[in-house]
């Protein structure tokens, strides 16, 4: 047996195995995220009667409703204003960071807030299916709802998918150009040469997409290996300390420093050590682009603390600020969500095809 054969043998060992241990979750993870690319949409049109409010009168201070959430809530680790550029017919939404303490849950919640009354319109933490199914996909495309463990999983899943499309692209080196010119044909002669044709094809073209995808899903959750940020998940958040500076105050300052700034979210600080921050983006600034501007404030001086233009930094985080909008498709119009959309269901086609091939293999084998 000659070098390349057994190179490509090993490959298609190591594929194969890789296929068949994350398999399942692969098609739960192109499933889940295929979902999320219509997220906002999606959860408004479920949920329109709890997001979508009546403007009556002056809409109320952001201090007022930071002040009442912190409240309701004592033990809260941060709490995010995740739409500051909504519309004044959309309720505020809020994104409620939480520690119970317990590694088996992810401690993330929720709530939506009319601005004009103060009532709360739905409220929960994102394990439960209710206040939002979406949301729930959500925490489930980052941790299977399995907690920090979970949160690992998806983790070393993409490292894995990496690996897989790797040995993927050794086995089927000589099938590459074929595909991509459209010259390979898909044998329907039966299931086996289905099967077959459509993994080859379907793998060559979800080629670049996998490696992007997979890639920046491990790049933005490698936090979880860190052991640090597990020992910090042992100790419930303690009671809030909220600012003693007038939220509306701070973010009018922050405006000030940086007039040109697209909000896109606040982090409003609800324990000491953590500052108040305002950050977006740029009129010229790319949508290829997640944010990289943003004002800090100290929320007990109300000093600004930090000023960060995504301009100023260095190439690498600049290719850093791209990961988000690549692993999501927020980069784009419809048209793009849509490709999204198809194209992320890809992998769980793959590990169905796979796991075919290898069926056929093994019966084959025993045959």
């Amino acid at each position: 047996m000659n070098r390349s054969k057994s190179i490509t043998k090993l490959a298609f060992s190591l594929h194969s195995w890789l296929g068949l241990v994350t398999g399942v979750f692969l098609l739960l993870l192109g499933l889940s995220g295929s979902a999320l690319v219509f997220l906002k949409e999606i959860d408004h049109a479920i949920n329109s009667d709890l997001l979508q409010v009546k403007p009556t009168g002056k809409v109320l201070s952001l201090d007022a409703l930071y002040r009442k959430i912190g409240t309701d809530r004592p033990n809260l680790a941060g709490i995010v204003w995740l739409n500051p550029e909504g519309t004044p017919d959309e309720a505020y939404e809020f994104r409620l960071y939480q520690n119970d303490g317990k590694l088996s849950t992810y401690d993330l919640g929720m709530i939506s807030i009319n601005p004009y009354s103060g009532k709360t319109l739905r409220e929960g933490n994102l394990k439960d299916l209710n206040p939002s199914v979406m949301h729930w996909i959500l925490q489930f495309h980052w941790s299977f709802q399995l907690g920090l463990p979970g949160l690992l999983l998806t983790t070393i899943f993409g490292l894995t998918m990496l690996l897989s499309t790797i040995t993927g692209l050794v086995i089927y080196r000589k099938h590459v150009w074929k595909v991509l010119t459209f010259s390979e044909k898909i044998k329907w002669n039966n299931w086996r040469t289905r099967s077959s044709g459509l993994h080859r094809v379907v793998g060559v073209w979800a080629l670049v997409f996998n490696v992007v995808i997979f890639f920046t899903g491990f790049w933005m959750n490698k936090f979880s290996l860190d052991r640090a940020y597990w020992k910090r998940q042992t100790v419930s958040a303690p009671i809030n300390t909220l600012s003693s500076q007038n939220i509306d105050q701070m973010l009018g300052h922050a405006r000030k420093e940086m007039p040109d700034l697209i909000l896109k979210k606040v982090y409003l600080p609800t324990q000491p050590g953590k500052n108040f921050q305002a950050s977006g983006t740029l009129p010229d600034q790319s949508a290829f682009f997640y944010n990289g501007n943003s004002i800090s404030i100290d929320p007990g001086t109300g000093k600004v603390t930090a000023i960060e233009r995504l301009a100023e930094k260095g190439i690498w985080e600049k290719v850093e600020a791209t990961f988000f909008p690549l692993h999501v498709g927020s980069f784009g119009g419809v048209p793009i969500k849509i490709g999204y959309v198809i194209i992320g269901l890809l992998p769980g086609l793959l590990s169905i095809t796979g796991a075919l091939l290898w069926w056929r293999k093994v019966k084959k084998y025993h045959v």
